[in-house]
Parts: C-alpha cells; sequence; structure tokens
C-alpha cells in the first residue's frame, strides 16, 4: 500500500507540475519581461536534464534487453537454450593472452595449442535493433602459432534428459568476421564409457548460420547419455576479428517418415 501511495503520490505531483508549466508557457507573449528572463533559465535548466534522462531511455530502450530467450524455434521444439555469456553481464566480461582452459562464465571454455599467447576474448553489449542477444563475444587473434583453437560450451542437464536418436539438434548463430574463415560445430555426446561425435561445417555465406545434428545417423545409446557440450572449431585464425553475436541451440524430435 504504502509503494502504491507514493505512485498515485509521484503522479499527482508531476500531472501537477505539467500543467503549471503548460500554463507559463501559454501565457508567455504577455508575461513581464524580468519574470520571463527568470522563467527561461528555470526552463533550460530543466531542458538539460530532460533530454539526458530522453536520450539515456531511448538509447537503453533500443538495446536488446538483458536477460532475453527470444529467439526463433522450429516447431515441435522440445528444449531450448541461449547460454549465459549471451544473455547476461558477466563478473568478468574479459581475458587477455588467454591461456589453454580458460574459461568466460560458467559454460564456456577456451582450448588452444599457442606456445606464446596473442589471444583477447571479450563479452560485448550487441548495440543493433536486428540483435536478439543482449550480450556477443569478441575474439581477437593476432599471431597464432597454434595448431587449434576452439570454444567449447557445456550444454545443461535438460539438454540430454529424454535424449533419443528420433531428436534433432539445431545451432543458430549469428556470426561477423574481418575475414572468413571455416568453422566447425561439433557435437560431442557421452553414453557409458563412449562418446558420440558428429560435425557440421558452419556455412559463413551469410549472417545468420543454421547447423543441425540428426541423431538418427548416429550410434547413441539412449539408455546411457549422460553429457553433451559443443566444440566451435576455428581454422586457420589468424589476424582476425570474429564476433559470435548470437549463440543458440534447440532440440526437436524428427519427422517419421
Amino acid at each position: 500500500m504504502r509503494k502504491l501511495g507514493k505512485k498515485l503520490i509521484d503522479s499527482a505531483m508531476i500531472a501537477r507540475f505539467t500543467r503549471r508549466w503548460s500554463a507559463k508557457a501559454d501565457r508567455a507573449p504577455h508575461t513581464d519581461i524580468s519574470v520571463l528572463r527568470k522563467q527561461a533559465g528555470q526552463a533550460r535548466a530543466l531542458r538539460r536534464h530532460l533530454d539526458k534522462l530522453i536520450y539515456t531511455a531511448e538509447d537503453r530502450l533500443a538495446l536488446p534487453r538483458v536477460g532475453s530467450t527470444k529467439f526463433f524455434r522450429p516447431h515441435n521444439t522440445d528444449w531450448s537454450w541461449r547460454p549465459q555469456l549471451w544473455r547476461a553481464p558477466l563478473a568478468h566480461s574479459g581475458l587477455s593472452s588467454v591461456q589453454p582452459k580458460a574459461t568466460m562464465g560458467d559454460e564456456v571454455t577456451i582450448f588452444h595449442d599457442c606456445i606464446l599467447s596473442e589471444l583477447g576474448i571479450r563479452q560485448i553489449r550487441n548495440l543493433e535493433e536486428t540483435h536478439l542477444a543482449p550480450y556477443g563475444l569478441r575474439l581477437e587473434v593476432y599471431r597464432f602459432d597454434g595448431s587449434f583453437l576452439s570454444l567449447v560450451l557445456d550444454l545443461p542437464d535438460d539438454c540430454v534428459e529424454g535424449l533419443k536418436r528420433t531428436h534433432v539438434l539445431r545451432v543458430d548463430a549469428v556470426i561477423e568476421m574481418e575475414k572468413p574463415i571455416e568453422i566447425f560445430a561439433r557435437l560431442n555426446i557421452r553414453h557409458g564409457p563412449n562418446t558420440e561425435q558428429m560435425v557440421q561445417e558452419l556455412p559463413l555465406d551469410k549472417t545468420d548460420i543454421t547447423a543441425e545434428f540428426d541423431l538418427a545417423y548416429s550410434n547413441l545409446n539412449e539408455k546411457r547419455v549422460e553429457k553433451a557440450w559443443i566444440d566451435l572449431i576455428f581454422e586457420g585464425p589468424e589476424m582476425n576479428q570474429i564476433m559470435l553475436r548470437d549463440l543458440t541451440f534447440s532440440r526437436r524430435p524428427r519427422a517419421q517418415l
């Protein structure tokens, strides 16, 4: 009740304040010059605060909303997920001279075999109206003397709950690069002592990218599924800046023929 009362009082004060300045504006053509000069100074001071509020509000309201899970999901999707790095701010937003097995948040791990690391990685705020994810990931690679570079994302437990060979696992990404390179997505599913692996090359002829893993073509033991993760493997990443603007996953039963 106290909060409701405060809101009502605030609304009444704003309405009164608006009527007061509206009346002053209407009387301005006939107001005494000395009074008008004082009112003009007050109005300019007030306008500075209002302009600042409007500018900040319009800027923030134009950005993708923090925590957003809005993205395309195919028909019959029974599980979907946007990793934390792409939906909420991390406590530590960036790393330089990235070491092997360095982590970004709880879900992303960087693997490479460089002797001298000239890699930088940072969480960035997406700013375009077309971006659905609030945050993105910027990977900067300078000299690269290693043989591999990959980002590993641990898929959550609910991804593998009830996972069957009749499922299709879909990856959607929005990727920007300074120069084109090959990027592969490798799905890993641990079932008992074995790990099933499926690899797809991401089609980079457009910004919005989709890859699908049809588990009907796997040797998955449905009764022993324990864990799943995705490797994003970057081929020849030297002297490049790669922006992963969004990364989402979904799962659906495949059409029965």
